[in-house]
């Protein structure tokens, strides 16, 4: 029997290049962001300070900006489009724009007045050292109103992908880093001639990005036939039904939240540094995971949700398999690449300024375990979307309060031992344990999708890898005088090591006859003929 990708394999393929490509864009800001914050503030004081500050509107952005509201928007949204009528679809967006505007308006001034208390619960410790308690609150009372911009920048965003726009909302996150980055150095420098913690003109930064991220969208609403009129309507049917899908995603994403608290708690107990060690390897980690987990989630989620609303199981399951294989497809390689190469990364990218060589040790420390997790993290980005246009949302509840009772045992044991790599260790071991669960649950939910045709593919994906692995370690051995020297040997020697491993990847994974990496390359050869 020959493996058959999902008939959607090359339209969720191309929809997915668009976005990683735009994500790979944001992704790359992201890391000039970390280099500033790196190179002006190192890993301390005031960085750990920021990371805890945004923290705390990124524990409801979760919720609202990339979590329940955007899943279950899109899976509601997605069946008026395709069943209510054009006039319909647009008076559900209007009324969840407007709802969601005000819900978040109270929740963050909520949160503003909140600030102190929900500092000292997140981290205590800190009080045992003078000033980093109060600079924290400071910072996250700015940064709180970005809670609103993302969120609603998350509805926009899922209007545009059912609509098939999927570049302008992925590439929003870039002008989010753009705003960071420009804004927020300006106004740091500015901050620090005026004898003002410079670390507050980042925080600024952060807020003047969460605008442009959602202000950039906003033309290409007007283009797909979108304009907003300001109504109010509790007793609207699609508004209650997303309500109502996100109630028990949200009981799901507080265990989610809770996890944090505790990561966070425990984090800030270790040594000065460990937050900033933490935040600068899950950053260089959020890129493998945001250019293929996140991406082919986005390009993957209207298709679902069509299936679902076509009542297509057969399609549903197809596409399915096929995003799992693609996911681990890119995902394990990554993940080989991150663990060998990781000191030689962070030296580049990092170790400049007030980030040191013992900086760099640490953070690679951190990197290594996260990356280990890397697979089950993008892959439960798949499969969680299944169970929102199935309609079923309990069961990722079910998995985020397996994940939280399992971190709290495990970051326990590890905590003495392992210091702040326990919790980097921790994240990794629960999210293979919720990958396991949700395939497992996904499995008899679908009445079954071919584990042959995932584990095969696998299996190809894992001897691909273990020759990549085999390339990476000889040549790294070979370059360990490049990767230790000035920077721009750094920057050839890492360029060298990440195009070869890759290179050997494709080559070998060509070889094994791949059946989704073969219809994606089929597809990108038809367009270059075209061209031609």
């Amino acid at each position: 029997m020959v493996d058959k990708p999902s008939a959607a394999t090359g339209r969720i393929a191309r929809s997915a290049g668009a976005v990683s490509s735009a994500v790979m864009c944001s992704r790359v800001l992201g890391l000039i962001r970390e280099q500033v914050f790196a190179g002006m503030f190192g890993a301390g004081y005031a960085y750990d300070a920021f990371v805890v500050a945004f923290r705390i509107p990124n524990l409801l952005r979760d919720l609202f900006g990339e979590g329940a509201l955007s899943a279950a928007f899109v899976t509601v949204f997605s069946d008026y489009d395709t069943n209510r009528g054009k006039e319909a679809t647009w008076q559900l967006a209007g009324n969840v724009l407007t709802f969601f505007a005000i819900l978040l308006s109270l929740l963050t001034l909520a949160g503003i007045y909140m600030t102190g208390p929900i500092v000292n619960l997140l981290a205590p410790d800190y009080q045992l050292i003078a000033g980093k308690t109060a600079l924290t609150v400071h910072l996250a009372r700015i940064m709180f109103p970005f809670l609103i911009f993302v969120s609603l920048s998350a509805v926009v965003m899922g209007i545009l992908n059912t609509k098939g726009r999927f570049f302008v909302p992925a590439i929003s996150s870039s002008f989010f880093n753009l705003g960071c980055i420009i804004g927020g150095v300006l106004l740091a420098l500015l901050f620090r001639r005026l004898g003002r913690p410079a670390i507050a003109g980042m925080a600024w930064g952060t807020l003047i990005g969460g605008l442009l991220q959602l202000l950039i969208q906003l033309p290409s609403l007007g283009r797909v036939g979108f304009s907003f009129r300001p109504r109010l309507n509790l007793r609207d049917p699609g508004l209650r039904r997303i309500l109502l899908l996100m109630l028990p995603a949200t009981v799901g994403l507080s265990a989610t939240q809770i996890n944090i608290f505790v990561n966070t708690n425990f984090a800030s107990s270790c040594a000065q540094g460990s937050m900033s060690w933490l935040n600068y390897a899950f950053r260089l980690v959020q890129l493998p995971i945001g250019v293929f987990g996140v991406a082919l989630s986005i390009a993957v989620m209207p298709v679902l949700a069509r299936h679902a609303a076509e009542q297509d199981l057969d399609g549903l399951k197809q596409t399915v398999t096929s995003s799992l294989i693609m996911v681990l497809g890119l995902t394990i390689p990554a993940t080989v690449g991150l663990v060998l190469l990781a000191q030689p990364i962070i030296r580049l990218i990092f170790e400049h300024g007030a980030f040191t060589g013992l900086d760099t040790i640490r953070t690679a420390a951190a990197l290594t375990y996260y990356a280990y997790g890397l697979f089950a993290y993008s892959a439960v980005k798949i499969m969680v979307p299944v169970f929102y246009a199935l309609g079923d949302t309990k069961y990722p509840v079910i998995g985020s309060f397996i994940v939280v009772t399992a971190n709290i045992i495990i970051v326990t044991m590890t905590i003495d031992t392992f210091q702040y790599k326990a919790i980097a260790l921790s994240m990794s071991c629960t999210m293979v344990l919720d990958f396991l669960f949700l395939g497992t649950v996904l499995y008899h939910k679908l009445t079954g999708y071919s584990l042959n045709t995932l584990f095969r593919g696998t299996i190809k994906i894992i001897g691909a890898s273990a020759v990549m692995t085999a390339v990476l370690w000889g040549l790294r051995a070979e370059l360990s005088q490049w990767l230790h020297g000035p920077i721009l040997l750094q920057l050839a020697g890492v360029v060298l090591l990440i195009g070869t491993g890759g290179l050997s990847y494709g080559i070998t994974l060509h070889a094994l006859k791949l059946p989704e990496l073969t219809v994606i390359t089929d597809k990108i050869i038809q367009r270059l003929r075209s061209k031609s």
